[in-house]
């Protein structure tokens, strides 16, 4: 890979400086990508996927409901809620944005980011920008910690393991990752600011 890694470096050394941070980040961190301890946290981070996630979710609220749980169900709600908002926020970023996933530059020398107004780049080696895996773990992890204040060191550490595994496993730069974050934390705040104003129209009916 050495020879490709190169070439790849110097492509996007031609973009811009957080571009060139990103591929001098990545050739670095893609060196470990053998790693077994980056092969199980890779394996692990695709539990924070989209039908997963959806699933884990749907499951939460099932079980508060047949258990007659509401603060599970709530958690559950706000889960499902905070995952399909950034689901659809990351893919609609997707769509039209064009950038080579690290792998893909590092193992075929091939580098670009620009806006695809067509799509016509809406697949998997050039959907890197953002992070679908880190939005979808940010916006559940802190869904879940407002109901369960308790679990939000947890889920916010699962949450960075998730969005760190990225850049040795070649999927992600650091960029993406972090875009990542931002579009699962404005989920999730967009679905806690639905939640809480329809929890005060319903109690202002009630009194």
């Amino acid at each position: 890979m050495g020879k490709n890694t190169s070439k790849g470096s110097q492509l996007a050394a031609r973009a811009s400086k957080v571009e060139r941070i990103d591929a001098s980040i990545a050739t670095a961190a893609v060196a470990h990508r053998d790693n077994p301890a980056v092969r199980a946290v890779g394996a692990l981070s695709e539990l924070s996927d989209q039908p997963p996630l959806l699933a884990a979710s749907a499951v939460t609220l099932a079980a508060g409901l047949v258990l007659r749980r509401p603060r599970l169900a709530r958690a559950g709600l706000r889960m499902l809620a905070s995952e399909i908002v950034a689901t659809a926020i990351k893919a609609g970023i997707k769509r039209y944005v064009a950038r080579t996933r690290p792998h893909k530059m590092l193992e075929d020398g091939r580098y670009l980011l620009h806006r695809d107004k067509n799509a016509d780049k809406n697949e998997g080696p050039w959907n890197s920008f953002p992070s679908g895996h880190t939005a979808g773990a940010v916006a559940v992890g802190r869904a879940l910690s407002r109901e369960y204040a308790g679990a939000s060191h947890a889920a916010a550490g699962l949450a960075a393991a998730v969005g760190l595994v990225q850049l040795p496993r070649g999927t992600h730069f650091t960029s993406d990752v972090i875009a990542g974050a931002v579009v699962g934390w404005v989920a999730e705040a967009a679905v806690n600011k639905a939640v809480n104003a329809g929890t005060g129209a319903l109690t202002t009916r009630m009194e």
